[in-house]
């Protein structure tokens, strides 16, 4: 099996849909020698916030000389970015012969009259045995949906369980109610174990300590009040931020926006909890380098000047709420020339009516992916906020509509959906 094979098979079992549900992956690693048993984790679940918190937090683990496996989801640009170690993805052959192997497990599986694993399963099957052969000291492990019976969660045991901001998302799966949805997303707090949460809305919160009780689990709280955001500008932020008896000062980061400090400090907090246990040693110095290098592809970043070209992933209300503040509190510019595509599925007429009306020009596009919403059908939603509207389906047209319409001191953003960023960041990065 080659990469290209590898990656034809992994994509080939979406048919099999996305079930929740830990017996198929359980049974799967079984087969493969039970390869996570062997690993240590950071488990990060939540919203919004999971894949810069999980970045943040690896990447000071490797300042500190660690050997660190990073699983995220989904990819932008291409499918090795989901398994990284050390900040570098997956080569196509280990993905080919990791792949291959995983294949005849499954194999084994149907001919047992089991259910096929569903591509979730098979890609979290692989992250485990890359990262047990490569022999990493520890794995951040991104929840892919929810916690609870995300498959994820077929590890037994972690470092700490991490929660980032709970708010209304995937409701169809989760649940109606913040409440609800924390349930899910405090799955993966575990027996005995250190959870690092988020403040969170007074419902999610009841729910996060009623299940840390159940399991004998240890809560941190990121003391967000001990944050001082110094600056924050449109190049990253400065601020200090104060842990027990611990005062870190001029802290940088370079992922823009205010809510990345925040992220920032549930991963530091997250870090000092796990020194405080003595699980690591780690330090300051490689904090404070950690937080600055990391990088988070398309997540509020800047692919051009003159024009500004912008691209972020907020999906859900709250991620659009957060690029809304960003623009407004950081970017100098004439025009606002929006660049939009949504999936069906999501909260689409809050987001828009929370993003649109503040542009001056928008061009509707569609995302690469089954559960897109059309764009004409997205426009006739738009319509009722802004009449400024270019309909354009294909991407890479899209994109260069928006470079035609915009001048130097004009920004473009392009946002609303992860599916559609990371086409356009290709596109964007091949035209320079």
């Amino acid at each position: 099996m080659n990469y290209r094979e590898a990656l034809d098979y992994i994509h080939g079992t979406k048919k099999f849909g996305s079930k929740l549900g830990l017996d198929n992956v359980r049974e799967l690693l079984r087969l493969l020698g039970n390869p996570h048993n062997d690993l240590k984790f950071i488990h990060v679940a939540g919203t919004n916030g999971k894949g810069s918190t999980s970045s943040f937090i690896a990447n000071i683990l490797i300042e500190g000389g660690y050997k660190v496996g990073l699983f995220t989801s989904p990819y932008l640009e291409i499918f090795n970015e989901r398994m990284k170690i050390n900040n570098i993805d997956i080569s196509d052959e280990s993905l080919a012969k990791i792949t291959c192997k995983v294949k005849e497990k499954v194999e084994e599986m149907l001919k047992k009259g089991m259910n096929h694993p569903t591509e979730f399963e098979i890609v979290t099957a692989i992250a485990m045995q890359y990262y047990k052969e490569e022999n990493v000291d520890f794995v951040v492990l991104e929840v892919g949906l929810g916690g609870r019976y995300d498959s994820t969660n077929v590890i037994e045991d972690s470092l700490a369980s991490v929660i980032t901001t709970i708010s209304m998302d995937h409701t169809d799966i989760l649940g109606d109610t913040i409440g609800k949805i924390a349930y899910e997303k405090a799955g993966i707090i575990k027996n005995n174990g250190l959870v690092i949460s988020y403040p969170q809305e007074k419902e999610a919160q009841e729910v996060i300590a009623d299940v840390a009780e159940k399991n004998n689990a240890r809560v941190t709280i990121v003391p967000t009040e001990r944050l001082e955001i110094i600056e924050t500008t449109e190049f990253g932020s400065r601020f200090n931020f104060g842990y027990k008896d611990i005062r870190m000062t001029n802290l940088e980061i370079q992922l823009i926006g205010a809510h990345q400090t925040y992220n920032a400090v549930t991963a530091l907090t997250t870090i000092l909890a796990l020194k405080e246990e003595e699980i690591i040693s780690i330090t300051e110095e490689a904090i404070k380098k950690g937080l600055k290098d990391t990088k988070w592809s398309g997540r509020l970043e800047v692919l051009n000047r003159k024009p500004t070209f912008l691209i972020d992933g907020a999906h859900n209300i709250q991620g659009i709420q957060a690029l809304k503040k960003t623009l407004k509190e950081i970017f100098n510019y004439d025009k606002l020339i929006l660049g939009v595509a949504i999936l069906a599925d999501k909260d689409v007429d809050h987001m828009i009516e929370e993003l649109t009306p503040i542009a001056d020009k928008i061009v509707v596009t569609e995302a690469n992916i089954f559960r897109a919403m059309k764009a004409e059908e997205l426009a006739t939603k738009i319509r009722k906020y802004n009449e400024s509207i270019t309909i354009e389906s294909n991407i890479e047209k899209a994109v260069q509509k928006t470079f035609d319409m915009a001048s130097e001191n004009d920004i473009i953003v392009f946002s609303g959906s992860l599916y559609l960023i990371g086409d356009v960041r290709t596109i964007v990065n091949n035209m320079k």
